[in-house]
């Protein structure tokens, strides 16, 4: 098996809540990439694609990771320009999305829009490496039709609900090798297969047959990096809880005015939701999606609601300030059951 060295990979990754862009930085580097660049948000990054061409003097760029949620442009309209616009210096660059939100739905619209990888939050180092390795071991030939610029989406037989994927034969498309080498069929077609040299594979020293792997020095310490993150997450999270403390009370006070104040809570509601996890507080990620998911599309916005929000609040604030670590046992059940009873207490229409 080989043993991948990324040294020759430049990344780009996409991330607007500074804290977990550290984190997720720093993890890059325990794997030995040898050039990454950072981003706030999608805006950002297209600034910057738009000169990494090397037509343009740019530097090149083989990989995307991007956050789903973002301002203004989110990861989602990011993989539109990417896989569209004629400014993108590689529509077939692999593009990993990384979401808290990784709701079917959502990972379907990816999908739609030519994702080539969707990486759940919470996330482990090994979560990470093994995302890398299936981008490098295992690329899918790119299908270009009028409607779809991607990675073929037929990797698993499921699709959604009423979706019929056209199943072409290779005779009944253009299929391009290389530059030197295209295939064209008898018929005319708008349907094209890119099956180009795995140049991420090539890059990081591997062979033409079977997968590859990284040196498990690299992985045990990016793991341990992860851990020593950790110790940071009360602070950066306790402070997501008071923002959404401040935002009840001032929803409290604009009866009227409350959307503006429960998308915010939903968005911090999502960063919460995504990172607890990953730092060993998963209590915080099932209390997070519990908040996310009754702030969203349709919430009632009554002085219940915001109750409600802050039933959410002092449940974990009482893990964070008690470092109420993994399940919690019989107290993070205690405290579950009493959210539950305080959300059925308000959950009444005014």
């Amino acid at each position: 098996m080989a043993v991948y060295n990324l040294e020759r990979i430049s990344i780009l990754l996409v991330e607007d809540n500074r804290y977990v862009r550290n984190i997720l930085e720093d993890l890059l580097r325990q794997f030995r990439f040898g050039r990454i660049i950072t981003a706030s948000d999608g805006a950002e990054a297209i600034e910057y694609l738009k000169t990494a061409s090397p037509l343009h003097g740019g530097q090149g760029l083989d990989l995307i990771v991007s956050d789903y949620l973002m301002a203004p442009i989110n990861g989602l309209l990011l993989l539109r320009w990417v896989r569209n616009s004629k400014e993108s210096p590689n529509r077939l660059m692999p593009f990993i999305i990384l979401s808290g939100a990784a709701d079917r739905d959502n990972v379907w619209a990816a999908r739609d829009l030519g994702v080539t990888e969707f990486l759940a939050k919470p996330f482990s180092s090994v979560a990470v490496y093994r995302k890398f390795l299936e981008v490098i071991d295992h690329p899918r030939q790119f299908v270009a039709t009028h409607n779809y610029y991607g990675p073929d989406r037929r990797r698993k037989k499921l699709s959604p609900p009423g979706e019929e994927l056209r199943m072409m034969k290779d005779d009944d498309v253009v299929i391009v090798y290389s530059a030197d080498k295209v295939v064209k069929p008898k018929k005319p077609t708008d349907v094209w297969y890119f099956r180009l040299p795995n140049s991420l594979k090539g890059k990081a020293g591997g062979v033409d047959s079977g997968p590859g792997e990284l040196p498990n020095d690299l992985l045990k310490e990016a793991e341990t990096q992860l851990q020593r993150s950790s110790l940071d997450f009360t602070e950066w999270a306790l402070q997501y809880v008071s923002q959404l403390q401040d935002l009840c009370t001032e929803a409290l006070m604009q009866p009227g005015k409350r959307t503006i104040y429960f998308e915010k809570i939903n968005m911090l509601a999502h960063e919460l939701r995504g990172q607890g996890g990953t730092f060993g507080y998963p209590l915080v990620s099932v209390v997070g999606k519990m908040l996310y998911e009754c702030t969203g599309v349709r919430c009632p916005e009554n002085d219940s609601a915001v109750e409600i929000v802050k039933s959410h609040v002092d449940i974990m604030r009482a893990v964070l300030r008690d470092k109420i670590a993994g399940d919690g046992g019989e107290v993070g059940r205690q405290l579950l059951a009493a959210l539950k009873q305080a959300v059925e207490k308000h959950s009444v229409v005014e």
